[in-house]
C-alpha cells in the first residue's frame, strides 16, 4: 500500500491534529510494526497530544486495508510501551510519556480539563482555580 499516507484530522483544543499513518508493503517491516512505530514517534515528538483519541482498531484497519488483528497487535505493544492507554469502551488514548506519577498527573489534568469545559468556565477561570490549588497545596 506504499503511497501516499492514510492522514486522520481531528480537532483537538481548538488545533487540528493529524495521525499519519503510511503502511510500505514493499518495506520488509511487519505492517504492526510500522503502524506501532509511526503513531510511536508522533506521540513521543507531539504531534499527538496527550488525550489525543485515536481510531478503533477496526476503523484504523479498514482504513489502512490490514486485518484488525494486525492493528490490534500495534495497540497493545503499544500500551504495553506506555505510549496509548485503552479506556474500555471511551476509546484509545495517546498517555503522557515519563513517569507513573506524571502519568497520573496528566490523566487528572485530563479530567479537570474536561470538566470544567463541562461546567462551561472560560480557560482564563479554569487556570485561576488550578494556580490557587496549587499555591495552597505547596504553601506559596
Amino acid at each position: 500500500m506504499a503511497g501516499a499516507p492514510l492522514i486522520f484530522r481531528g480537532v483537538r483544543d481548538n488545533h487540528w491534529v493529524t495521525l499519519e499513518i503510511d503502511i510500505d508493503d514493499g518495506s520488509g517491516v511487519a505492517p504492526y510494526e510500522q503502524v506501532r512505530s509511526q503513531i510511536s514517534e508522533q506521540a513521543r515528538a507531539g504531534d499527538l497530544p496527550v488525550g489525543y483519541r485515536l481510531p478503533t482498531v477496526r476503523g484504523l484497519a479498514e482504513s489502512l486495508g490490514l486485518a484488525a488483528n494486525t492493528v490490534a497487535k500495534a495497540y497493545r505493544a503499544l500500551e504495553s510501551d506506555g505510549v496509548i492507554e485503552t479506556r474500555g469502551r471511551n476509546g484509545t488514548f495517546v498517555a503522557s510519556a515519563g513517569s507513573a506519577a506524571e502519568r497520573e498527573a496528566a490523566s487528572a489534568a485530563q479530567a479537570y480539563a474536561e470538566r470544567v469545559r463541562r461546567l462551561g468556565l472560560a480557560e482564563s477561570a479554569a487556570l485561576d482555580a488550578v494556580r490557587d490549588a496549587l499555591r495552597a497545596a505547596y504553601g506559596d
